[in-house]
């Protein structure tokens, strides 16, 4: 193919990223069937002359020429529509070969097929339990995949689910697999977007002890981010948990990041009963060089007793899953009335720990959390919950778990 052909071809996929430029080679007039595109594109950076001042556009451009084009427009992807970026992922897959020895690697590159993205992550877990579960068992090993898709329907909206695999090896031979998550996202603008479907949410930052379950909730949402502030308010009904499944909730959430600290604000009032239960929550994380300190609030406004919960803690270090050998590790203390807990909602000790408030009116425990980033993209995970203290009850066990984790 002609040089000058593969670029007006080029033009046309990046039409209306940039305005008029000024004439930059010297064998190119302004007569030109194809003076426009050229110069449009070398303005932008994405075609280079040679260094006479000469563009050579009769000459036959080949792959390797044509693989560094797509590495400047890959740059500028985000400029780009959905068609656009979709005839670009085209192109990259096309000429892949020639990009890696150009050493050009992006990430989304192997994880595109037209509109879709996929990514996801894997964990090989075991866990040393403090209370047997409903088999008698005190420990299990287990694993778990989950597998995202998102597919970019228009510049301003997309779909995403989320398929999850879980299973014990220890006891079962087939895995449990299910779709936990399925919503479509709508932006109006770089600040707001609309959100409905089955969808993640967290309240807090305390790990999800009051409800981080990553089934969420069924409902809608809208929320607000510059950067800055951030607000998120929504309707729907639990779809996890031994409390709060099946119950219709409305909440508000809000955070703002003033450089020096992060502070952040949640509501959560239970809709489905004669009487509405009504909880609030702040929580602060303060950055000091390399550590952390991090605390949280939470109050049962309509409970006549047990009613707030709260924790404080340290951290020291960022694993990175992009740099080997970074590492992190945090140590906790925990008091949790069994009015404000939401059920088994947590993730790794916690859940686990927090059993004893099915039957205690108060838990207080510590737990310990170490993450190491061994390579690029997988991390060893350890956690050590003791000291537990659930008012009523004796013999409290500790609990430890270890684990794996990988990210594609």
């Amino acid at each position: 193919m002609k040089k000058i052909l593969a670029i007006a071809a080029v033009a046309a996929l990046t039409a209306g990223v940039s305005a008029y430029a000024a004439n930059p080679f010297s064998d190119v007039s302004t007569d030109d069937w194809a003076y426009q595109a050229v110069s449009d594109l070398s303005d932008q950076g994405v075609v280079e002359g040679y260094p006479d001042g000469t563009f050579k556009g009769e000459r036959n451009i080949t792959r390797y020429e044509l693989a560094q084009i797509i590495a400047r427009l890959m740059a500028k992807e985000d400029q780009l529509n959905a068609e656009q970026r979709a005839t670009l992922d085209k192109l990259a897959g096309e000429y892949a070969d020639e990009l890696a020895n150009l050493g050009v690697r992006v990430s989304n590159l192997e994880k595109k097929v037209g509109n879709l993205y996929w990514s996801g992550d894997a964990r090989m877990r075991y866990q040393d339990n403090a209370l047997e579960d409903a088999n008698g068992k005190d420990d299990s090993w287990n694993g778990r995949m989950r597998i995202n898709v998102k597919g970019q329907v228009n510049d301003s909206t997309y779909v995403q689910g989320r398929f999850v695999g879980n299973f014990n090896f220890k006891d079962d031979k087939d895995a449990d697999t299910y779709m936990d998550q399925i919503f479509v996202n709508h932006n109006f603008g770089d600040d707001v977007s609309v959100r409905l479907g089955r969808q993640p949410i967290v309240f807090g930052d305390q790990g999800g002890w009051l409800y981080g379950n990553s089934k969420g909730y069924d409902g809608a949402q809208i929320s607000y981010n510059n950067g800055k502030f951030d607000a998120t308010t929504g309707y729907g009904q639990f779809n996890a948990g031994d409390f709060i499944k099946d119950k219709d909730f409305y909440f508000a959430k809000a955070g703002y990041d003033f450089d020096f600290a992060r502070l952040g604000a949640d509501y959560l009032v239970d809709k489905s009963g004669s009487s509405d239960d009504e909880l609030f929550g702040v929580n602060l994380n303060i950055p000091v060089q390399k550590f952390n300190v991090f605390g949280e609030y939470w109050k049962n406004t309509t409970a006549d007793d047990n009613d707030t919960a709260w924790n404080a803690g340290l951290g020291y270090g960022k694993a990175d899953w992009n740099k080997a050998g970074s590492w992190d590790l945090a140590v906790a203390y925990n008091d949790v009335d069994q009015n404000v807990y939401g059920g088994k909602n947590a993730t790794g000790l916690q859940t686990d720990i927090l059993d004893y408030l099915g039957n205690a009116p108060n838990l207080t425990f510590w737990n310990a959390m170490a993450n190491v980033t061994l390579a690029k993209n997988v991390q060893l995970h350890g956690e050590y919950a003791f000291a537990a203290d659930a008012e009523g009850q004796s013999d409290e066990n500790d609990a430890w778990t270890v684990s794996l984790n990988y990210k594609f």
